[in-house]
């Protein structure tokens, strides 16, 4: 009994070290495909289409939340010199644009990260091709993504996302 226990831890012992040695003469490569993104000049006039829609949207809801606020304060002014009825009609008509409000901050959010995504969805194809060139040129046999991936600590010479990032800009 004792012996196979022996001869098990062996032979673990063996594939252990056989599989460390194959791995240690594999080249891995790290790129940051957030800061490709957002340093690359297709990325840069994405964001700054992305900020214009942004900007525009957020004074579409500041005006919609000020009138909310102008008709809330009008209310709690002018409610006790109004009839039951009045201030129910009010309050119903504050309700409303409340709802409203809270549907245009929705489709708003929705809206955004739609963006984003096709943003995303559209930079993606081309960096991912380079990538690979690169990849394929220098010989690395992994490349990871450390924006998505956390990563303790990695060679930064190994890591080639200025590269990505000029070859980027010569394509678009």
């Amino acid at each position: 009994m004792k012996r196979s226990i022996y001869l098990m831890s062996l032979i673990t012992l063996l594939v252990f070290v056989w599989s460390t040695s194959s791995l240690a003469v594999d080249k891995i490569g790290f790129i940051n495909l957030q800061e490709i993104m957002q340093t690359s000049v297709a990325g840069k006039k994405a964001a700054d289409d992305f900020k214009k829609f942004y900007e525009k949207e957020t004074k579409e809801i500041k005006a919609s939340e000020a009138e909310l606020k102008k008709i809330k304060d009008d209310l709690e002014k002018q409610s006790s010199i109004m009839t039951q009825s009045s201030r129910s009609e009010k309050e119903a008509a504050y309700q409303k644009k409340l709802r409203d409000y809270q549907l245009l901050v929705n489709d708003t959010n929705e809206e955004l990260k739609k963006r984003d995504q096709e943003m995303t969805q559209k930079l993606m194809p081309g960096i991912i091709k380079i990538v690979r060139s690169i990849a394929e040129k220098e010989k690395y046999t992994l490349v990871i993504d450390v924006a998505t991936m956390p990563i303790p600590y990695y060679a930064k010479e190994n890591d080639f996302s200025k590269k990505v990032i000029d070859e980027f800009n010569k394509t678009k």
